[in-house]
């Protein structure tokens, strides 16, 4: 049977290819295996270990809970008529990060929905997705989101830096210089305030609860234009916070300043 090891060697090479497309854009095949609750394209892709962080399922990690995760997401989503649309991608480091919205409909209303995901390999063999959102646009409510990872010594430095430490600080002046003339926030339900004027006054109301926010930097994800910090935020204003995960999207202008700001987590605002 001549035709036997070139048989086996299409195959290894349609695998090899699989997981090579897999691992250039693993957040498309993670959400294709929500869409079409299959898990096995997953798996094909990252034969190892698939650990998945998510919001309302907590972590997932292991064959048989990845199926359910997967199954009960793609019944959700379909009872949803969910059509997910993919706004921007920074990837370096190993990582991806992916800003998406997902279009709804919720007790008969279309909802939009801001979600991050992250992913991250360790080894060729092996995946972690760790998604940021709020939950607040599907049930009105806020949602403590626990840790995820641990706070490092990572800083990303220029503009972006500048703007962390006026954060911190409750500095409504420095942050809004760190902003070109039209640049903006979007916070997390999707609003965005964007132009000086409204960034001075969405600023002042953030710092209402007698001071600044305070973030610990966890995993940084930047490929020059956009720089994706992943935190855990821990104080807000005069407020100790249990330390909640949440990523930040910074996006640099051409004059060096910031153009965007996306924040995806769940934290609830003192009072």
């Amino acid at each position: 049977m001549p035709w036997f090891p070139d048989f086996v060697s299409a195959v290894e090479l349609s695998r090899r290819q699989v997981r090579a497309a897999g691992q250039a854009d693993p957040v498309a095949r993670y959400f294709a295996a929500l869409n079409s609750g299959d898990t096995h394209e997953l798996q094909d892709v990252w034969p190892g270990e698939v650990v998945i962080h998510d919001p309302r399922a907590g972590e997932v990690r292991g064959h048989r809970q990845l199926h359910d995760y997967v199954r009960r997401n793609q019944l959700w989503l379909a009872d949803h008529q969910a059509r997910i649309e993919t706004r921007h991608s920074t990837v370096a480091a190993g990582r991806a990060v992916v800003e998406m919205l997902a279009h709804l409909v919720i007790n008969g209303q279309e909802v939009e929905w801001p979600i991050a995901v992250v992913a991250e390999s360790p080894d060729d063999r092996s995946v972690d997705f760790r998604s940021y959102c709020s939950q607040w646009p599907l049930d009105g409510r806020r949602h403590l989101r626990a840790s995820i990872l641990k706070q490092a010594d990572v800083s990303p430095g220029d503009v972006v830096g500048r703007y962390q430490a006026a954060l911190s600080a409750g500095d409504t002046e420095e942050l809004v210089s760190t902003f070109s003339s039209d640049g903006y926030v979007a916070e997390p339900m999707g609003t965005r305030h964007r132009g000086t004027a409204e960034l001075r006054s969405f600023f002042n109301r953030t710092f209402s609860a007698g001071g600044g926010v305070k973030l610990e930097n966890c995993v940084v994800t930047d490929d020059g234009v956009r720089c994706a910090v992943e935190y855990n935020c821990v104080r807000w204003g005069s407020h100790d916070l249990i330390p909640q995960a949440g990523v930040g999207i910074y996006e640099r202008g051409q004059n060096g300043l910031l153009a965007a700001v996306r924040i995806y987590d769940d934290v609830e605002p003192p009072g």
